[in-house]
């Protein structure tokens, strides 16, 4: 319709700590914003590693207030978040991830009828197979107990989408499947670019792991796997910085590993995957992993853990998959992964599909719809 205005999305973040989400949020709104749309943040406090990274894109940040740190951010945001939907009046709310379910379960019973419509973006495994039984029919229960508070949400790959509609007891009709944009067509580029020239005449094996220095990611396992399996002259690097760095050097220690292992902390992981002889992810669960369909775009061999559905559909034919906390698996996999062939070129084909380029016109079109404009 000639006129119409382009919904205004309100999407919300706890905080620039690096993680997996924020950099899908901040890449998404600088995104959408070229693309038309009035997107904007609204920001628990302005802290975090990812200050350097943030693209020049309206933030709203509340005061500070005793609740603004890392161990009661979601209560915080609770606390703030109507005040800035009341004086924002977005179309639509966003919140891309798990970890802020609360904060919209909150927001809309606080809000009522004055809430604007809400997507949710779940951005882990919501099947919590690395729980115990009865955790998981407990965050059966709660998932189900608010889960028709959500205009729509989106499935980053369509093996997700029964997950959300069996553990959330959504309507399958508000179930989109828009696949995790993990990078730019260009970014994806320089990835297949950067390893096709590089020249890797390193002695040894150089294993590669991305993400945050957190328990989700399981790196210890991944310390203990590549203890069991390391040459004299093989290397780990894991690139990502978070609270478990310490406890990391000091298992690397233990294990007489220390000198094989490099931990460069938050930095650009781009070029690790020019170098690397294989990626590794350890993870206990995840949503569908940017750094998998980095590894595709850069066609890197890769070892992962079976840490959500979406996995088998990314590296089927092109990767090698264990079960999750399976050292042996994992250690069997790790130890022959580097002498498997490489597919590049599918490799590369699944990549594109996890693109901004690929997915933009989806979000676009999902905000249309839902905003009641």
């Amino acid at each position: 319709m000639p006129g119409k205005r382009a919904p205004l999305v309100l999407s919300v973040l706890h905080s620039l700590e690096p993680g997996g989400v924020e950099r899908d949020l901040l890449r998404f709104t600088k995104a959408w914003r070229d693309h038309g749309l009035d997107a904007r943040i609204a920001l628990g406090r302005w802290e975090g590693r990812l200050e350097e990274e943030a693209p020049d894109v309206p933030y709203i940040i509340p005061p500070k207030g005793r609740l603004a740190k890392i161990d009661t951010e979601s209560l915080w945001m609770m606390q703030q978040l109507p005040a800035i939907v009341r004086q924002v009046r977005p179309d639509v709310l966003f919140f891309p991830s798990n970890g802020l379910m609360a904060v919209a379960a909150v927001t809309k019973l606080r809000m009522g009828k004055q809430c604007p419509p809400i997507v949710l973006r779940p951005s882990n495994s919501l099947d919590e197979r690395h729980s115990s039984p009865l955790r998981r029919r407990l965050s059966r229960m709660v998932m189900h107990a608010h889960s028709r508070i959500y205009d729509a949400v989106v499935a980053m790959a369509e093996p997700v989408r029964d997950e959300i509609i069996l553990e959330m007891g959504v309507p399958p009709e508000r179930v989109v499947t828009i696949n995790n944009a993990s990078m730019t067509a260009a970014v994806a580029a320089r990835l297949a670019a950067e390893r096709d020239a590089a020249v890797r005449d390193h002695p040894g094996r150089h294993f590669l792991g991305v993400g945050r220095l957190a328990p989700q990611k399981n790196f210890a396992m991944l310390l203990d796997v590549f203890a069991r399996i390391a040459r004299p002259q093989d290397r780990l690097t894991i690139v990502g910085e978070g609270a478990e760095r310490g406890a990391l050097e000091q298992q690397a220690r233990a294990l007489g590993i220390a000198h094989q292992l490099a931990l460069p902390g938050h930095c650009d992981p781009l070029p690790f995957f020019a170098q690397a002889d294989a990626f590794v992810l350890s993870s206990d669960f995840e949503g569908v992993p940017a750094v998998v369909a980095e590894a595709l775009a850069a066609g890197i061999p890769i070892v992962a853990t079976d840490c959500t559905v979406a996995l088998p559909m990314m590296i089927e034919q092109v990767g090698r998959l264990v079960p999750i906390k399976d050292v042996g698996a994992l250690a069997q996999a790790m130890d022959a992964i580097c002498d498997d062939p490489v597919d590049t070129a599918r490799m590369r084909a699944r990549a594109a599909q996890f693109t901004m380029e690929a997915t933009l016109e989806q979000w676009v079109a999902l905000f249309e719809r839902v905003a009641r404009i």
